[in-house]
């Protein structure tokens, strides 16, 4: 493995990472030193050699959604198996290779790359570190030392079109995406398609696109704009910019579908189900995996089949929603795992 000199790492960190703490990223543009977690379980202590890192997206931390998932199972690995994490949130996408190589420079056996905006980042790095592990979610690196954490997201996102196309009053739904790339896509040709079998007159709204990440007013405007066209449910995929959504559902008493993480009480009553995305349980066994001596290199895809995808309880809108519709949820996603149902990856 690479080595720098103790006074080259010291100055290179000192510039280039931003301590991560629970409340998000920093307003600089660059990392400084990512502070090291600390353990919580309470009963087991911090013996373990496992030297993990982990580099947000420019969500980072507190985005209520994917970055927050991947870092819950992140934070049950360092409890399960005893070890302290590095986290580093980075404002800007031209630091990604940066933060990746410092780690991989410092020591660091697993970094993991949140996001498919790291990818190019993720390229460049690992083969210049061939004894470290990379993982990175969303991106189909391949690599001798990178293992591809992907996902079905139009599987999960189908049964969320299908739960909107049953129980829109108005016939009329919307979408709201981050930045419009063939990732993005899959959620809303998974969603449009799931609406359409549950109600083949409903309308499905040209999906917006803030072409951001963490946006948030962004994300309120366009789904604002969808209400007003007639739209009573908007499902987003956006990352932070869907707290903007959420927002405006509740204020103009419609309903918004969350993603990744289950959104439900961000505005109880007001998200009518979410699409959880088990980046938690991807990042939680790519640890184990390592932990292990198991770790491989390549694809390894989450789905319904694997639960890797799927909605949430609808813990406050199961009367709204009905058993029927709950029925025709189940039944649909047993026609997806047993290949009777094809989901569309584009609208």
């Amino acid at each position: 493995m690479k080595t720098l000199t103790f006074g080259l790492v010291a100055a290179g960190l000192a510039i280039l990472l931003t301590g991560c703490t629970g409340g998000g990223a920093s307003n600089e543009s660059t990392s400084s030193t990512p502070t090291t977690a600390s353990n919580n379980s309470g009963s087991t202590p911090a013996t373990s050699n496992l030297k993990v890192a982990m580099v947000f997206d420019s969500g980072g931390i507190g985005d209520k959604s994917f970055n927050d998932s991947a870092n819950a199972g992140l934070t049950k690995a360092e409890k399960e198996f005893g070890f302290s994490a590095k986290r580093v949130d980075t404002k800007s996408e031209k630091d990604y290779e940066t933060n990746l190589s410092t780690l991989a420079e410092n020591g660091y056996d697993l970094v993991f790359a949140v996001g498919i905006t790291q990818m190019n980042a993720v390229v460049a790095v690992a083969p210049k570190y061939p004894k470290v592990k990379f993982a990175i979610v969303d991106a189909p690196v391949k690599a001798d030392n990178v293992r591809a954490l992907l996902f079905s997201e139009e599987e999960g996102s189908y049964l969320a079109g299908y739960v909107a196309g049953a129980t829109t009053k108005t016939g009329k739904i919307g979408f709201v995406g981050g930045k419009k790339i063939d990732l993005i896509l899959k959620f809303e040709g998974g969603y449009k398609a799931g609406a359409l079998a549950a109600n083949p007159k409903v309308v499905v709204l040209p999906g917006k696109y803030t072409e951001s990440w963490d946006d948030t007013q962004a994300g309120k405007e366009n789904a604002k704009a969808l209400f007003n066209d007639g739209a009573d449910i908007v499902y987003h995929a956006a990352g932070r910019c869907g707290l903007g959504v959420i927002t405006a559902a509740k204020e103009m008493k419609k309903f918004a579908i969350g993603v990744d993480s289950d959104q439900d009480d961000e505005a109880k009553g007001s998200v009518l189900t979410s699409m959880i995305k088990h980046v938690d349980v991807s990042v939680y066994e790519t640890i184990k995996d390592f932990k292990d001596g198991k770790f491989t290199a390549g694809d390894k895809v989450f789905n319904l089949k694997s639960n890797g995808v799927g909605l949430s309880d609808m813990r406050n809108t199961k009367d709204i929603v009905g058993q029927k519709t709950l029925d025709g949820v189940e039944k649909a996603k047993q026609d997806i795992i047993s290949g009777k149902i094809v989901v569309p990856t584009k609208p």
